[in-house]
């Protein structure tokens, strides 16, 4: 059979380590030396035309529909495939579908709410107690997922030497972590916008209930349409969501939002190599209209909104381990998420979260944190680095 032959071939040098493929036809092909780290099992055929078109997207539906079948560690197999230059998911000539995307204000509500609002109870089930989605800052191996989190959120505080009484805009709050930390240790008076409504009501309740009504504000509102000025702007994993043709937008609004010599911290996926910034089932089943930038554009944009970077932060390896927390968290509540979202749901977030703790592990992909100000570099902060490292002790980022 003409697919089965081209499969071998695919097979043979997609994978750095070897792995056994058991076929649709009940055939089973060692592939490398030594013994196997994973099996994958083909319960049928899966033309491979539509491997050639769209590697990402054809893989991930048919594991979602229980079309393949793996055993052993999904995430070390998908970390070799990254790896390995002859991978079908790295080769150019299996080519991804990067379909064109809108990111009108009213599409980017869409996007963010068909992720976000899947529902504040969902994300409960496997986030720390904090309700943070985002890569966590691990101090030490032995930090609880809880205690990263926080050291994030005063790692990033920290970077801005904020003082208090100051303003602070965080684009894209989420459920409001760093605003309340904001402004219950550093006495900033800050706000957020967010376009996901369950993330408002979330946030404006905790505002009345801890007392913080005019210290801490949100809104339920497009970042784009914001006036006022703030002295410090943070934006975590947000611009990975405002699509390549409007990152330069971003970047100049960020600008626009801030006082002069103000400072941001912009923390988001980046990659250190160029590529397509589009996975196409990430884009179809997880994240709507994402695109993941590489340093080289977000620097251009950087430059072109007449920003100055102070500080780059990589921090890929720390995103990794959140990601394998939240996996371990995920099948932890496997039985409930199933029995309230389905099985195909809960394999399609199961693959999400290993694949991108794979694309992280493998260096396919990172995460960066990068200090900007507005005017010349440095005229508010101090001299050395060595302000952030002592700030960090201080608020227990040890």
């Amino acid at each position: 059979m003409i697919d089965k032959a081209i499969y071998k071939q695919i097979l043979k040098t997609s994978f750095d380590a070897p792995i056994d493929v058991e076929f649709w036809d009940g055939e089973t092909v060692h592939f490398g030396e030594g013994e196997s780290i994973a099996k994958i099992i083909m319960h049928e055929l899966i033309p491979i035309k539509e491997i050639v078109a769209h590697a990402s997207l054809t893989f991930g539906e048919a594991y979602m529909d229980g079309k393949i079948e793996i055993q052993g560690d999904l995430q070390e197999l998908v970390t070799l495939a990254y790896r390995s230059q002859d991978s079908f998911f790295n080769n150019s000539k299996f080519s991804k579908l990067i379909p064109k995307h809108s990111h009108s204000e009213k599409v980017s509500k869409n996007d963010v709410q068909s992720h976000y609002d899947i529902g504040n109870d969902f994300y409960e089930m496997w986030l720390d107690k904090t309700m943070t989605y985002s890569c966590a800052y691990f101090a030490s191996e032995s930090d609880t997922l809880e205690a990263a989190q926080m050291n994030k959120v005063r790692h990033i505080l920290n970077k801005l030497h904020a003082q208090e009484g100051e303003t602070l805009l965080d684009i894209g709050c989420g459920w409001g972590t760093l605003l309340f930390t904001a402004a219950k240790e550093y006495g900033l008076k800050a706000t957020g916008v967010t376009l996901s409504q369950q993330q408002y009501d979330f946030v404006s309740d905790k505002i009345k209930a801890e007392g913080l009504t005019g210290q801490v504000n949100v809104y339920l509102e497009d970042y784009r349409e914001l006036k006022e000025q703030y002295d410090h702007v943070t934006s975590v994993g947000m611009f990975e969501h405002v699509g390549k043709e409007n990152l330069a937008a971003y970047f100049s609004k960020i600008d626009q939002l801030l006082v002069e010599n103000g400072t941001a911290l912009i923390h988001g996926i980046t990659g250190q190599h160029k590529g397509a910034g589009v996975d196409a089932w990430i884009n179809k089943y997880i994240f709507p209209g994402g695109y993941i930038p590489n340093l080289a554009e977000n620097i251009d944009h950087i430059m072109d909104a007449h920003l100055q970077v102070d500080d780059l932060e990589p921090l890929r390896r720390h995103y990794q381990k959140t990601l394998e927390i939240w996996t371990d968290n995920f099948h932890d509540v496997s039985e409930s998420v199933i029995s309230r979202y389905g099985e195909r749901f809960y394999r399609m977030w199961d693959l999400y979260l290993q694949a991108c703790a794979a694309s992280f592990e493998s260096g396919n992909i990172d995460v960066v944190q990068y200090l900007l100000t507005k005017g010349a570099s440095s005229t508010n902060l101090p001299m050395t680095r060595s302000y952030i490292y002592h700030a960090d002790v201080a608020s227990g980022v040890k």
